[in-house]
């Protein structure tokens, strides 16, 4: 039954990365203006648009599953970036690109393709099988229904049918996996002898004139840009459960109106024997079907104990033929036509005649049969509660919301009245310039870098509405801003230091141990250069101050540094011992080559090489596919995209 799971299970985990995601509850409250123009396209496919607001949601998506998967290890700082957003635009100009090369082609998927891809989603999973329950829950989460989203995932599968021939075809040369393992798994024997710069300080020195003329040829390199001391508010997820209380009448109610979402469907276990009759066959075969689906229909229903024998010996089922043709548990709505009929109307080991479906013909035998049933409030309390709160948090974060930017707009000279009425607390950090947040040393007391709300003030949105002319010289507040679904800022610049060179007296010390690292470095590389020329004069002399022998390889450096390895690594095979040096960091390193031998590689090792390397070609080619299709269907990327890419914030949020 999972056979299409399996044989395809790499793109199944990228459709459902996109489709089975949890998402936050709240709404994003968009921007005034946004209802006002026109809203801006970034690409079009086949004429087709591609707009701000597509993208927009599909990065809320994105980073909302980002937040779900890593938890407190979230940092937008570090993942939102420009190269992710243009790659999030890339993934939507595909998409878009290969739905219309599945509709023009017209790519299909079949119902049975469809149930099994279900089936075989962890999310709607219980104990590894199939729970109704749990896949009515996961899109009541999502607002969405069966039908909607079976609709969506058809056509994500289709969608799939166009690249998957091209990964699946490529294979890397024989030739090519023997030479990348044979420079993978050589193994070379080596000796080091390490010239540490920190045992050459002691013979360096660094004198006030010194400092003084770095400092005056470098006082662009010093500059300390233009920073801003911010005050702000921010409105996440926390403020709005602040304080929430559920009330057992609140949870009574719910649980009435829901009381359908809480209950068991009946569920039916069933097997069944199945013979396949392949699209656009004949009449004959047909006929020929029908004949040994009858015969068997009559072996079953005269002796049903059989019927897992004779699924096991005549199902052309493969994914539950070894099983006895048992399909697990199903429920109204999983299967269609006759065949949910005939599983459905007929009592517990009863034995169907023949039913004819899109894959084939079918006898039916039900085994097991639960009634529908409804949980009582006691053993679903937990999970109402938690719904409950969402919702009422949701109501609440919407209010706070909606009197923030009243607030901020009402009286823009200052936030204490916004952070009063909607009850927040006002912050403060120092140390935000145009390109990011200033160390410590350099923002001063309250930076921003070491304030738990360095990923927000650090945000490129939050940094150009800072920077721009009413908030940073007017002194005004700006509009609020929209992080995500769950996280609005409101910002307000309380001073400005310009951009400016610190005297020489606070920054001394600094270029001192500058300079001195450097001279110490120098240094070593001197004394190890010196002793490098003098093992290539006498190679065959007996090595001193080396370590003893290490044996390395690519796949194995022995936490030998990687420029170490690279420069053994280099070093000709035809000529022992070789010499070599290499700067590692602040030291520099002799690398003494005794022997090199040809490495082991055992048979699933180079299975997986192989693999991986025709992985890689398999994606080069569906790349070069695409790039082709762009062309085909006319992909143009607008100049309006370059603004999401860098991340601007819409003019409204000033």
């Amino acid at each position: 039954m999972f056979e299409f799971i399996r044989s395809h299970r790499r793109w199944m985990q990228f459709i459902l990365l996109l489709l089975i995601v949890p998402s936050f509850f709240l709404v994003g409250i968009q921007g005034y203006d946004s209802f006002m123009r026109k809203e801006p396209e970034l690409a079009t496919v086949a004429g087709q648009p591609i707009s701000r607001a597509e993208f927009d949601q599909a990065h809320r998506n994105q980073l909302e599953q980002f937040r779900q998967r890593l938890g407190a290890q979230f940092d937008p700082a570090v993942i939102d970036t420009p190269a992710m957003r243009e790659s999030l635009l890339n993934q939507l100009i595909n998409q878009r690109l290969l739905a219309n090369v599945a509709v023009d082609n017209r790519f299909t998927v079949s119902d049975e393709t469809l149930r099994n891809t279900i089936a075989a989603i962890p999310e709607v999973q219980d104990n590894g099988r199939f729970s109704p329950e749990r896949y009515r829950q996961v899109l009541a989460a999502q607002g969405m229904s069966p039908t909607s989203f079976e609709a969506g995932l058809r056509r994500d599968l289709a969608v799939a049918r166009v690249l998957e021939p091209v990964g699946q075809s490529s294979r890397a040369p024989a030739e090519v996996v023997a030479s990348l393992e044979t420079a993978l798994t050589q193994q070379r024997t080596v000796q080091l002898r390490r010239f540490a710069a920190a045992d050459y300080r002691s013979q360096v020195t660094v004198t006030p004139a010194d400092i003084q003329a770095w400092y005056d040829a470098n006082k662009q390199q010093l500059q300390i840009p233009e920073q801003v001391q911010v005050q702000y508010l921010v409105l996440d997820e926390a403020a709005a459960t602040q304080g929430i209380q559920v009330k057992d009448e609140d949870l009574a109610s719910y649980y009435e109106q829901n009381k359908n979402r809480f209950g068991q469907p009946e569920r039916r276990r069933a097997s069944h024997i199945m013979i396949e009759v392949a699209p656009g066959a004949s009449e004959d075969a047909r006929k020929a079907a029908r004949v040994k689906a009858e015969d068997l229909a009559r072996q079953a229903a005269a002796d049903p104990a059989q019927f897992a024998e004779l699924a096991r010996k005549n199902s052309q089922d493969a994914g539950s033929a070894a099983n006895g043709g048992d399909l697990g548990w199903l429920v109204p709505g999983m299967l269609t036509g006759p065949l949910e009929k005939a599983i459905f109307g007929q009592a517990k080991d009863q034995v169907s005649g023949v039913v004819e479906s899109p894959s084939g013909l079918h006898i039916v035998k039900v085994t097991e049969i639960q009634p529908a049933a409804v949980k009582p409030l006691a053993e679903v309390k937990d999970q109402i509660t938690g719904e409950v709160r969402k919702q009422l948090a949701a109501v609440h974060f919407s209010e706070m919301a909606s009197q923030l930017n009243k607030q901020v707009y009402d009286q823009r000279d200052s936030l204490q009245p916004a952070a009063d009425a909607v009850g927040l607390k006002l912050r403060t950090a120092s140390g935000v310039t145009r390109e990011g947040l200033l160390p410590a040393d350099k923002a001063g007391p309250g930076s921003a870098i070491d304030s738990p709300d360095a990923e927000l003030l650090d945000n490129p949105r939050v940094r150009q509405v800072l920077f721009s002319p009413d908030v940073l010289r007017e002194k005004q507040n700006s509009g609020v801003i929209e992080l995500s679904p769950a996280t609005m800022l409101a910002v307000r610049v309380a001073a400005v230091e310009p951009a400016h060179v610190p005297t020489l007296d606070k920054v001394s010390d600094s270029i001192r141990a500058k300079l001195l690292d450097e001279r110490s470095a120098e240094a070593a590389k001197k004394a190890g250069e010196a002793a490098l020329a003098a093992d290539k004069a006498n190679p065959s002399a007996a090595p001193e101050g080396f370590s003893p022998a290490v044996t390395v390889s690519r796949q194995d450096p022995k936490d030998v540094p990687q420029a170490v390895v690279d420069a053994a690594m280099r070093l000709p095979a035809t000529q022992l011992p070789g010499y070599a040096g290499v700067q590692s960091g602040v030291d520099y390193t002799l690398v003494r080559l005794e022997k090199v031998e040809a490495g082991t590689v055992d048979a699933s090792a180079k299975d997986r090489l192989a693999q991986q390397l025709s992985g890689g070609l398999g994606q080069a080619e569906i790349e070069a596919l695409l790039k082709m299709l762009r062309e085909q269907y006319k992909v143009q990327v607008l100049p309006s995209a370059a603004e999401v890419i860098r991340g601007d914030q819409p003019q409204a949020a000033g």
